[in-house]
This record gives C-alpha cells, structure tokens and sequence, in this order.
C-alpha cells in the first residue's frame, strides 16, 4: 500500500530471538534477548505544489431555451479563458452541468418566479500549479464562473514526504531507546528491526463562495486576482523499532 513500508535493516542478532509469522514480526520475550522495543511518532510537513480548482457558474432565465443560450455563451467563455491562459484541455475537467427548472423559496416575488423560472449551472475543477491557483481563479471569475472558489491542495510527491516524516521518528525512537538504556545501566547496540505505517492524509481547502459576485469585463477598473497562497501539506509516521544492548 501506498505510503506503507518496512524497513529489514539488519539480519537476526545472535544476542535476539525473533518467531516470524506472515502478518508480523514477533519478539520472544526471555533471558536471551536483549533488546528495547519503542513505538514513536513524528511529522514533516512541505507547502503544497499542486492545486486543484474548483470553477463553476449559474445563470437564470424566464424558460429553458434563453438559459441555455444564456450558460452556453457563459461555459464557452470560462473555458477559452483559460485555455487562452495556457492551461492544458486536460488540466480542465468537467464536473458537473445541467437545466432545470429553479427552486424558489416562499420569499420570491412573482417577478423573480418568472425571470429566473429556469437554472442551468455548469462546474469544473482545474488541475494548476500552486502558484498559479489565484490567476486561475481570477481569470474564470472575470469570465463568468460566478460560484467559484475552493481549492484543493496537494504535493506531488507524498512519499518523499512520508520518508522524511518516518527518518525523524526513527530518529526520536533511537533517541528514547538510549534514554531507557542509560536508566538501565547498559549500552544501546545497533537497530535489530524497524517499520512504520503512515496514516491518511487531510486535504486542506480554501473556499470562497461568488455565487452573487459575478464580474463584468466593462465595469471599471478590473481588480487585481485574489492573495492566495498554498496550505502545508502534511504527513506523519509512527515508527516500532527495535534496539539490540550490549
């Protein structure tokens, strides 16, 4: 599994006695087999390379035929944004598009039931750079993505982070190993056995509703794109290693 490794490091000391079975490493406890077990944890985290954004628009009409011309111009103009931006056409992957009819809520006046009767909403998510996730947002916002905003993060490799993670808590392990080895009056030998399992990631996200806020390319001056930087991204390891002592 993905982020789950172990590490043999060393063959069976003489000074230890291990059973091996097929699930896991087991440790005979007796007079022969000098050794300290510890189970320690520790985390490595590295800022995000990667971001996943997530663009979408809603458009309103009195019957379907107007709010399908009316989203038409709208998702052609996101996506040659975009495009026009040097984003690949496989960066930019449909998530979700459709007509119905809208929901209205008891506050709707009859105006607003009959100018806005038809929904169609359309979303994408595009796959970018980290450093280019405000511009990427800025863009399909300025060209009609009215309910946009959430971003994913992500690193590109994972398991180098997980490897630096699972590094530092062998390095804590050793270091609570030599403490229990000076309490008890004896010397730390080499490592006998290590492993870790690395537990699942979080996702970290941004979200930003524009739902209402949609922005006209002849309205004055145009803003600048939103200061948006990358989330840390993660990782812990916990680490059983096991210590031969003199």
């Amino acid at each position: 599994m993905k982020g789950n490794f172990v590490w043999m490091l060393c063959a069976v000391l003489a000074i230890a006695g291990f059973a091996a079975s097929s699930r896991a490493q087991q440790i005979e406890v007796n007079k022969n087999n000098r050794t300290i077990a510890v189970t320690a944890t520790d985390k490595a985290t590295a800022d995000a390379d990667i971001a996943v954004v997530h663009i979408g628009f809603q458009v309103f009409a009195p019957d379907a035929k107007a709010v399908y011309a009316l989203g038409s111009k709208s998702s052609n103009a996101i996506s040659e944004a975009l495009k026009g931006a040097g984003i690949s056409g496989k960066a930019i992957q449909s998530d979700y598009q459709g007509l119905r009819q809208t929901n209205f809520d008891d506050k709707a006046t009859p105006e607003e039931r009959t100018q806005r009767a038809y929904t169609l909403s359309q979303s994408w998510t595009v796959r970018v750079p980290a450093a280019a996730a405000a511009k990427t947002l800025h863009l399909a916002i300025e060209a009609g993505a009215n309910d946009s905003g959430q971003i994913e993060w992500e690193l590109s490799d994972t398991q180098a982070l997980q490897g630096k993670a699972a590094e530092k808590a062998l390095t804590r392990a050793r270091g609570i190993a030599e403490q229990m080895a000076k309490g008890l009056g004896v010397h730390l030998d080499g490592l006998v056995y290590a492993s870790n399992q690395v537990p699942n990631r979080g996702i970290f996200a941004y979200a930003l509703n524009t739902e209402s806020a949609s922005v006209s390319a002849k309205a004055g001056p145009q803003p600048e794109p939103l200061a948006i930087s990358p989330k840390p991204i993660e990782e812990s390891a916990t680490v059983y290693a096991v210590f031969a002592i003199e």
